[in-house]
């Protein structure tokens, strides 16, 4: 009987072993099958981090572009605008070619001190005076104030305003 009983164990247990591994090989492809959804999962995640990344660096590329145009077309505006303020000041500008302009704002920038600059406008502004009568145009007598802009005693404020004789026309004033 005891020989039953060990040949029942060993059958049981070689019944057992095969169902056993069959279990337990059933176990590791469903563990297999988890591994491999969550690591699809987290390679979709990180591939769809990895586009909104790209995506946000396309459009931060494309904002900064388009402001430095916009900052490229302020400046050249300035530019323009500070060019055509400069020739207003210069006197007789509009009688002057680009390259005499040019040289005039050259010399001016040479110049060391300010008695310099107010000596080579004053030579410019004779002959632009000679050059408009050739011309027949009427420039005003006086050259433009040093530096441009309002400086003291121009613009509004405490002045001396209209003085005796001072106003239009010919007649002269109340009496």
């Amino acid at each position: 009987m005891m020989k039953r009983s060990l040949l029942l164990s060993v059958v049981a247990v070689s019944l057992l072993l095969p169902s056993g591994t069959v279990f337990a090989a059933d176990q590791q492809r469903d563990m297999d099958k988890t591994m491999d959804k969550t690591m699809d999962r987290d390679m979709d995640k990180t591939m769809d981090k990895l586009q909104d990344r790209d995506m946000d660096k396309t459009m931060d590329q494309k904002m900064d572009k388009t402001k430095d145009q916009k900052m490229d077309k302020t400046k050249t505006q300035k530019k323009v605008q500070k060019r055509v303020q400069t020739q207003e000041r210069i006197y007789g500008s509009q009688l002057m070619t680009r390259q005499e302009r040019v040289e005039f704002r050259a010399r001016m920038r040479a110049a060391k001190t300010a008695e310099e600059r107010e000596q080579i406008r004053l030579q410019h502004h004779e002959q632009m005076k000679e050059r408009a009568k050739a011309k027949g145009i009427t420039l005003p007598d006086a050259p433009p104030a040093m530096g441009g802009g309002m400086g003291p005693g121009s613009g509004m404020g405490p002045g001396t305003g209209m003085g005796p004789g001072g106003g239009m026309g010919a007649g002269g004033g109340r009496k």
